[in-house]
């Protein structure tokens, strides 16, 4: 019987790039796909261009798919601690048209590439759109999950 894939996840709250970075690698991941729906950041080595670099320099491919973030009334109720809102709003967010191509994209991603990593900022995966999204790809495509914590500044 085949090894089921891992679908790994990673937020990057409260650490520095090098700890992420280098969680990726010694997990192995050769694709990260950042699901952040506006790919900046105010944490040095987190904005798509700088954190592509980093990946690119440790081998390590970078998608990004906008389609799979949290739209900005998510993101308030995230940063307000209300995650039941959160979830709503993100459940209807994964009805639309983007979201559900992204998601096929990412599942087809997850099929295809070297152990993928999805990322996004909150650091505890059970807060956070991405437990929901790593949910979805394990129940189609049968991967496990594995939420990865680089260590904190």
């Amino acid at each position: 019987m085949a090894k089921a894939k891992k679908l790994f996840t990673i937020g990057y709250e409260q650490t520095p790039s090098k700890a992420v970075l280098d969680e990726l690698a010694q997990a192995g991941v050769k694709l990260l796909v950042d699901v952040r729906a506006v790919a900046s950041s105010r944490r040095p080595g987190f904005s798509k261009s700088a954190l592509a670099a980093g990946l690119d320099e440790r081998g390590i491919s970078y998608v990004h798919l906008r389609g799979l973030g949290t739209p900005k009334n998510g993101r308030e109720a995230a940063r307000s601690g209300k995650y039941e809102l959160l979830e709503k709003i993100y459940t209807a967010h994964l009805k639309t048209a983007q979201a559900k191509e992204e998601l096929d994209e990412l599942s087809a991603l997850v099929k295809t590439s070297g152990p993928v990593c999805i990322l996004c900022y909150e650091r505890d995966h059970q807060h956070c759109h991405r437990r929901w999204i790593a949910e979805i790809i394990e129940e189609r495509d049968g991967v496990k999950i594995d939420n990865l914590a680089a260590p904190q500044l």
